[in-house]
């Protein structure tokens, strides 16, 4: 099985996440952020993870260190569940419509932490939640997976819209790049023979 269980603590953050790549799409999201519990569950929904995460952070002084740190410590647990990556389709890709908005994202676990993203938000805000997070998120994410990831949101009216389609596309394209193929399920996906 593939799971893994990270704990990452700082002056900023308490994190912990336990992560399984063969899951049903269970998200357990304990955080005092109502708008990422609901991302990172819908992530989980799509991606057919299991995810248990609990966080805690600084927020008297803003989301800033609590959503970065999300993003971090979830890369981390699925690089690690991932192992020496033997068989692994490696990349994946999703279009999602959610409603009016459209969004893309193109994912590559290729051992090189690349972020490619175009969106734009009509309000600063979801909620109380900043908008700008966003990029927080997935740059803390694509850091520990050590993953490159390109994200369009083409079109949309609702900011909530545009920033769960981008967490739908997100867990459907790592779902698919997580996946093993058999006819080289012995095989490191890249020609230098390792990721």
């Amino acid at each position: 099985m593939r799971v893994s269980s990270v704990e990452r603590k700082t002056r900023e953050t308490a994190i912990k996440v336990r992560l399984n790549v063969d899951g049903s799409g269970k998200g357990e999201i304990k955080s005092k952020i109502g708008f990422l519990n609901h991302m990172l569950e819908t992530f989980a929904r799509h991606g057919l993870f299991d995810i248990e995460m609990e966080i805690e952070g600084d927020l008297h002084v803003g989301m800033h260190h609590t959503v970065e740190d999300a993003g971090m410590v979830l890369g981390e647990a699925l690089k690690i569940a991932l192992g020496e990556k033997r068989g692994l389709k490696r990349a994946g890709f999703f279009i999602y419509p959610m409603d009016e908005t459209l969004a893309m994202a193109a994912i590559d676990i290729s051992g090189r932490p690349y972020l490619k993203l175009d969106a734009k938000f009509k309000s600063r805000k979801v909620g109380d939640y900043p908008c700008e997070l966003l990029e927080d998120f997935l740059r803390g994410f694509i850091s520990s997976l050590l993953a490159t990831l390109h994200i369009k949101i083409f079109w949309g009216r609702s900011d909530h819209h545009k920033i769960e389609a981008v967490f739908k596309a997100l867990g459907r394209a790592t779902r698919e790049a997580c996946e093993t193929e058999e006819r080289a399920r012995n095989e490191i996906p890249s020609t230098k023979g390792m990721l």
